[in-house]
C-alpha cells in the first residue's frame, strides 16, 4: 500500500481516509487534518486538499469579482465562461488524480502545496 502506513487515529485506512481529504475539496481537507492527529500520510493529504483547493477557490472568486462589473456584456461573459470552463476541467482532472493516487496509498506532492502540506504534516 506504500507509503500509507497503519490504521488512522480515527480507525480507517489510511488511504480511504486519504481519498476522502479530497472529495469536497478544502472543506474535507480541514476536517481531516483536524481530526486526524497521527498518521501523517492523511495529514499531508489533508493539508494538501487544504491549500490546492483552497486556492482554486480563491482564483474562481476572484474571477468571479473580477468580471462582475461586466456580466452584460457579451464579450466578458464569453471570456469568463472560457477561462471558467477551462479551470473547471483542469480542477476536476486534479482532484480526480489527487484522489486516485491517495487511495493507492501514494503521497503524490503537488509542487509547492506538496512540500509545505509536508512541512504542516
Amino acid at each position: 500500500m506504500g507509503e500509507a502506513g497503519g490504521k488512522t487515529s480515527m480507525g480507517m485506512e489510511p488511504n480511504v481516509a486519504g481519498l476522502l481529504c479530497y472529495l469536497f475539496g478544502w472543506v474535507t481537507g480541514l476536517i481531516f487534518f483536524i481530526l486526524e492527529k497521527e498518521n501523517k500520510f492523511v495529514r499531508f493529504h489533508a493539508m494538501q486538499s487544504i491549500v490546492v483547493f483552497g486556492a482554486i477557490s480563491i482564483v474562481f472568486f476572484i474571477l468571479a469579482l473580477i468580471f462582475s462589473p461586466f456580466i452584460y456584456t457579451y464579450g466578458a461573459w464569453l471570456v469568463r465562461g472560457i477561462i471558467n470552463g477551462l479551470l473547471g476541467v483542469l480542477t476536476f482532472i486534479l482532484w480526480i488524480v489527487l484522489m486516485v493516487q491517495a487511495y493507492q496509498g501514494k503521497k503524490f506532492k503537488l509542487p509547492w502545496a506538496g512540500n509545505f502540506a509536508e512541512k504542516q504534516a
